[in-house]
């Protein structure tokens, strides 16, 4: 049997990343992450891996270009407003195709914020965040177990297509304490072989070049054009979901991360009371999975979000379902955590015929 260890969140995805062959982290300091670079600062010497504190996020990010490029598993992590400042970065990884891995760990805001737990952060994670036309992929954890594993599925995919890749979690995930067991033996990256497009040293042969950018004429349209097919592969094979009880369901709960923990919980409770409640969630916010709530859109009526910011998550629900179901919303943002009798509650009258929130 696998042994289980009692871990914090934000220890969890350092830990998973060192196990999936991360030998180089740089960041910088921000609540309610701390624990993470100050977690990589010990462990990863032990790896003879190298740990830098950057003197801010903008250093950060690009320390991970330049030790990406050589082939390197690479990891970053920040909350909100450190994310912000990274996505110049971020955008210069994604158009050079460089497979860096990062983590956010998501507070209050908008602004400054506050230092509580948010999903306030859905469209940055989702839309790009930086500059130009650009995809990351996107994981997002509701378990502890989620985030100590999801950094080896995330560093395969990132090699796999050439593209950042990302953990989503919020403030609560990030501090809670839950067992874990990591689905994974540690992986020697002396058995990684070295990209073919890795710079490897200056021998004219073997000239490599790593860029984010082409100014002939043309030619960066032509880049992005390239990076579309890229992205369209991703959207068709790189999906994840996970659906409960929904084959009788008369309504689907929906929600990630922390919000998807309460969805569940007030599916487990209606059931008992004899309410047919199906539960969804993403577990690949990009490539969203479009697929399964277009094909419940055809069978159910109603749709319940449940997020903890002002309704961006609900986007993604409205375009996949494409006015087939009605869509209710019940919202927290900046700190406010959905409880499961208040959610409870609202599905109780929206099954009732209460049009109290929807949508659409």
């Amino acid at each position: 049997m696998a042994e289980r260890t009692l871990m914090k969140g934000n220890e969890a995805v350092a830990e998973g990343a060192v196990r999936a062959g991360c030998r180089f982290f740089a960041g910088y300091p921000i609540t309610p992450q701390n624990e993470i670079p100050e977690y990589m600062s010990w462990r990863l010497p032990e790896e003879g891996g190298t740990f830098i504190q950057a003197e801010s996020e903008v250093a950060a990010i690009n320390m991970l270009f330049g030790a990406s490029s050589v082939g390197t598993r690479v990891m970053t992590s920040s909350s909100s407003p450190g994310i912000s400042l990274k996505q110049e970065g971020i955008s210069y990884c994604a158009t050079a195709e460089l497979p860096i891995f990062y983590t956010n760990v998501v507070r209050g805001g908008p602004g400054l914020g506050n230092i509580a737990p948010s999903q306030g952060d859905y469209f940055q994670a989702t839309r790009g965040g930086g500059h130009g036309d650009y995809r990351v992929i996107v994981f997002a954890p509701k378990t502890v177990e989620e985030m100590a594993n999801f950094p080896r599925i995330c560093y395969e995919l990132a090699f796999k297509y050439r593209i950042p890749t990302m953990v989503l979690a919020d403030g609560i995930l990030g501090q809670m304490m839950e067992p874990v067991t990591f689905d994974f033996d540690p992986i020697d990256p002396s058995v990684f072989k070295t990209p073919d497009w890795a710079l490897r040293g200056s021998k004219p042969e073997e000239r490599r070049v790593i860029k984010s950018y082409d100014l002939r004429p043309g030619k960066m349209e032509q880049w992005n054009f390239r990076l579309e097919k890229k992205y369209d592969e991703i959207r068709e094979k790189e999906p994840r979901y996970e659906a409960v009880n929904i084959d009788d369901a008369d309504i689907i709960l929906t929600g990630y991360g922390t919000a998807a923990r309460v969805c569940e919980s007030v599916m487990a409770l209606g059931r008992k009371d004899g309410l047919k409640i199906g539960y969804v969630r993403p577990i690949t916010l990009w490539p969203f999975p479009k697929s399964i709530f277009k094909e419940l859109g055809e069978k159910v009526e109603k749709f319940f979000v449940v997020e903890m910011s002002l309704g961006q998550y609900i986007e993604d629900v409205k375009l996949s379902l494409n006015g087939k179901s009605e869509i209710y919303l019940h919202k927290r943002p900046a700190g406010g955590i959905p409880t499961g009798e208040e959610v409870l509650e609202l599905t109780r009258k929206i099954l009732s015929g209460d049009k109290l929130k929807l949508v659409a």
